[in-house]
This record gives C-alpha cells, sequence and structure tokens, in this order.
C-alpha cells in the first residue's frame, strides 16, 4: 500500500524549508542558479531533417544548451510520409523522421556527447529513442555520454492531447519497457518528461495542472514497481515538464508546490529514501495558448513575464515561445529573441542573485499552501475513481479540463480576463500583422514520400522482415520490446512499419472519453 498523503497544513518549517533541503519548496540546491543557471532549450523542428540540423546549428551558434527536437503529426502517430493518412501534414508542425538515415541527417556534425537532446515524442517514443541511439553508435559515441529525455508521457495524450496509437494497456508497456532499457543502458538519459504542460495548455486552471500531472506520475510510479524496477534507481530519472502562464505570482507558487508535493509523493507514499529521487525536476515552456496572432509584438512581453515566474520558481530548463508562434513556425530571427530573452533575463535582470527570492513573503507561501491543498483535493478524487487510468478511462479528468477551460472562454468574452490586443486595447485588431513567416515548401511531402522509397529499395529486405517478425512475437509476450525494436530499424525497418506490426497485434485507441 501507498503510504498516506503530507498534510498540506503541516508546520511552515516542515512545509518551506531552506533551498537545497527536503522538501525542496525553495529549490533543489541550495546556491541555485548562482552555481549553475537553467537549461536554455529552445523547441525547434520543421520540414526535413537537413532543414532542422541547420536550425539546431543556429541556436547552438547562438548560445543554446540544449537540443529540443518537435516531430511532425505524422511521426508521433507512428506514420511514414507515404501513409495515406499523413497526407497534407509532413513536415507542418515538426521534422519528418521514419528512418534510420532521417535521424542521421537530424543529428548530423551535433556533439552528442556534450549537448543533451528532448525529444518531444509519446506514443513511438521508444523507436525514436532507439534511432538516436544507433545514430550515437555510429558517431562513435558512448551510451553512458548521452544525455537527454523522450517525453514519453501517455497518460495525457489520452488526457489533453490525442497523439496516441495504442489502447492504453499496450501504451503503458511501451513507457515501461522504455524505463527498464535507460535504467540498464542510459545512465544519464530520463525515460520520461511527465507532461503538465499539455494539461494546462488544454484550459486546466494551475492546480488542475498540478493534480493531473501528479496523478499520471504515481501511475508512472505503480507500473515501473509492478514491472519490478527499483524506485530508488528510477525516480532520480522522472523529469517534469509545466507551462509557465502570465498570472506571475500564481506561477511562482505552482512551481513551489510541485517540488514540495512531488517530495512528499516519492517519500511518504513510495517509500523512496534517495535524496535525488525525491527532487522534482522540471523544464518550463512559456505558454503557448496565450500568444495571440492579433498585434503579436505583445507575445515578446507575455513570454518575458512567463519566464521570470519559472525562474523565480526555479526551474531546471527553460523555453521561450517564439512571439510569431500563432501565426506560422518560428522564424529564424523569432527564434533567436525568444533565446535572447532568457539571456537579458540570466545576465542582466540580477534574479539569479539569490535561491527563491520570494519564498518567505506572506503572499506567496499562502499562494503555494493553497496551490497544494486544491491540488492534493484534485488527486484524491481522481484516487477515488481507482488512479489516473480508471478516471481517464471514465472520462472524468477530460470533463474536468473541458469545464475549466469554458469558465476561462467565458471570462474572456465577458472581459472579465483582460487579453491585451484582444478584448482591450485592441486598436490594431483586424489588421493583416506585417511580420514574417516560416512557409513550408510544398515539394517537402514528394521529395520525403521519394526519399522513403528510395530507402526502402536499398535496403535488405531479405533481413528487414524477419526483423519485424521478432517484433511480432514479443509484442505477443511479457518481454521488454526495446531491443527487437532497435533491431528492426537497425537493419532498415521504418518507423511506420514497425508501428504497424504493433497495430496489428494491439489494435488502435478509438478516443471515447480520451
Amino acid at each position: 500500500m501507498d503510504r498516506p498523503e503530507h498534510d498540506a497544513d503541516a508546520p511552515r518549517e516542515e512545509k518551506v524549508g531552506r533551498p537545497g533541503e527536503f522538501p525542496y519548496t525553495r529549490g533543489l540546491h541550495a546556491g541555485m542558479y548562482r552555481d549553475r543557471l537553467w537549461t536554455m532549450r529552445q523547441y525547434a523542428g520543421f520540414g526535413s531533417a537537413a532543414e532542422t540540423n541547420a536550425r539546431f546549428h543556429f541556436l547552438l551558434a547562438q548560445g543554446q544548451t540544449g537540443l529540443s527536437v518537435a516531430f511532425d503529426l505524422p511521426t508521433q502517430l507512428g506514420l511514414d510520409p507515404d501513409d495515406p493518412r499523413a497526407r497534407g501534414e509532413v513536415g507542418r508542425v515538426g521534422v519528418s523522421i521514419a528512418t534510420l538515415s532521417d535521424m542521421r541527417a537530424l543529428l548530423r556534425d551535433l556533439p552528442l556527447g556534450r549537448v543533451s537532446t528532448s525529444m518531444t515524442i509519446n506514443a513511438p517514443a521508444m523507436m525514436l529513442l532507439a534511432l538516436y541511439e544507433l545514430v550515437a553508435e555510429e558517431n562513435g559515441t558512448p551510451p553512458e555520454e548521452l544525455s537527454g529525455t523522450v517525453q514519453n508521457d501517455i497518460l495525457k495524450e489520452f488526457i489533453a492531447r490525442g497523439a496516441y496509437i495504442f489502447p492504453p494497456g499496450p501504451s503503458m508497456r511501451l513507457v515501461t519497457d522504455l524505463f527498464e532499457h535507460t535504467a540498464r543502458e542510459l545512465p544519464r538519459w530520463n525515460p520520461i518528461s511527465i507532461s503538465g504542460y499539455h494539461i494546462r495548455e488544454a484550459g486546466a486552471s494551475a492546480a488542475q495542472e498540478l493534480g493531473f500531472t501528479f496523478s499520471n506520475a504515481r501511475a508512472y510510479l505503480r507500473g515501473a514497481r509492478a514491472a519490478g524496477l527499483d524506485l530508488n534507481e528510477l525516480a532520480p530519472r522522472l523529469s517534469f515538464f509545466f507551462a509557465a502562464h502570465s498570472n506571475l505570482f500564481e506561477e511562482v507558487a505552482k512551481f513551489r508546490a510541485a517540488r514540495r508535493l512531488w517530495a512528499h509523493i516519492t517519500r511518504d507514499e513510495f517509500g523512496v529514501t534517495s535524496a535525488r529521487g525525491q527532487q522534482m525536476r522540471m523544464h518550463v515552456q512559456t505558454g503557448g495558448s496565450t500568444l495571440t496572432a492579433a498585434q503579436p509584438h505583445n507575445n515578446v512581453a507575455r513570454t518575458a513575464y512567463q519566464a521570470l515566474a519559472a525562474v523565480l520558481g526555479g526551474a531546471q530548463s527553460l523555453h521561450t515561445n517564439a512571439f510569431d508562434e500563432a501565426l506560422s513556425l518560428p522564424t529564424a530571427e523569432s527564434a533567436q529573441l525568444a533565446l535572447r530573452t532568457q539571456q537579458v533575463l540570466a545576465f542582466e535582470t540580477g534574479v539569479t542573485g539569490e535561491p527563491d527570492p520570494l519564498g518567505g513573503a506572506p503572499f506567496i507561501e499562502a499562494l503555494t499552501d493553497d496551490l497544494e491543498r486544491e491540488a492534493r483535493e484534485i488527486m484524491r478524487r481522481v484516487e477515488d475513481l481507482g488512479g489516473a487510468e480508471r478516471a481517464i478511462e471514465r472520462g472524468f479528468i477530460q470533463s474536468e479540463i473541458e469545464e475549466s477551460a469554458y469558465r476561462q472562454q467565458q471570462a474572456v468574452e465577458s472581459g472579465e480576463q483582460v487579453i491585451v490586443g484582444v478584448n482591450r486595447f485592441s486598436s490594431l485588431h483586424g489588421e493583416a500583422p506585417s511580420v514574417p513567416r516560416t512557409e513550408i515548401d510544398p515539394r517537402l511531402e514528394p521529395e520525403r514520400v521519394a526519399e522513403l522509397r528510395g530507402w526502402r529499395v536499398v535496403r535488405d529486405a531479405v533481413v528487414v522482415w524477419p526483423a519485424l517478425d521478432v517484433v511480432r512475437r514479443v509484442a505477443r509476450g511479457p518481454d521488454s520490446l526495446y531491443a527487437p525494436v532497435k533491431a528492426a530499424l537497425k537493419v532498415g525497418a521504418t518507423l511506420g512499419e514497425v508501428c504497424n506490426v504493433l497495430r496489428e497485434e494491439w489494435g488502435e485507441h478509438r478516443g471515447g472519453g480520451a
């Protein structure tokens, strides 16, 4: 049995502590940014692997310290570019990756042993990590030097985003198989980034973002424990991904409450004794849903204040949105400005000089307590339904977020919630924004289809099909799928072919409450 929950009304000293000490309300480290800045990790991916590789080199040259890969929708859904279901979406909202050759092009000349890479991929996370590993092996980078994260958070796809492939049971199996592989082979790789970001972007409140995210985290811990994994070894490598919206003090308090919640969940409910396992490491991204197409330059200010909230709240990694993202994929210039926003914050504002500089203020401490209390009540309701998986199956979490989103939209439409340039101060409303836009070359999709067909011609089909048959056999039993999936991709199988084998064995999830 999991142990009882921590009392959110415990004495102040027990709840707050000092930076670097349990329950880490005030930060994971005593010196925080005085000792080490957060990782500046700008999300990028569009069109072809070569184009995205060029953007990565550009961002690294501008001072970015971590890579973050956006994949197109077909890749996220395990579809090859020539699949009829991929038509019109190839390379549009991220980079198109289907083969080992594509991953080679994406990572060409990047220092994989020195830069950490985050990949926003979920249903086929195992396949993309296997391709990444294969390229690193070809480049002579030892697995123990690879660092980064695959998002691999399938529960939030059922809740808020919809980029799932397989039913919940097999999907959770892929998650835990990936946990097991990284525990054995990739000591510096985080096997999941448990995402509140997409839950918040779907319309959840700050408290719901916490409550539903940590309900999902509990489900992953239980799945790992059931698979026989050591939670003291696994927990330090679980990372989190949260949104930073525009209510500055609420966001700061949310991040402080999140650390405290995780410290008590791991220690008191799951018996994690490792200090690193009790520490919640988080990547934060500024709120994409807060960006407006009207008066898009206002988004520069929104992003700066949201980034400030993330830093005051103690984030370990940060992505700042580009101001033009409500209009198109970011241009190189807008991506650079987004990165410069972080650099100005880090080097010119003085906010890095003191850990948790707002800590101790009665207002901040009360807000932190309130958010923790609300999040715990949400978690209790999820537990009463049998945990996150059952609550998702019953549509509870989805309906709660939908109701919150409806209330927020009502507040905007009534004018109770002011959106500058939209429902107030909208003198430019209706005028076309005069900003450059990134355009996806219409030739990309037929070129990707031609590349894929060329790959199938030159590969050795004699070894591909038996390798896919191994994936099929293992999918029918209890053994880990990671090794056979990696072996199939190594000899030339495509992402879509591997996923189609699993579709044939497991079926596809068809929405319902999710």
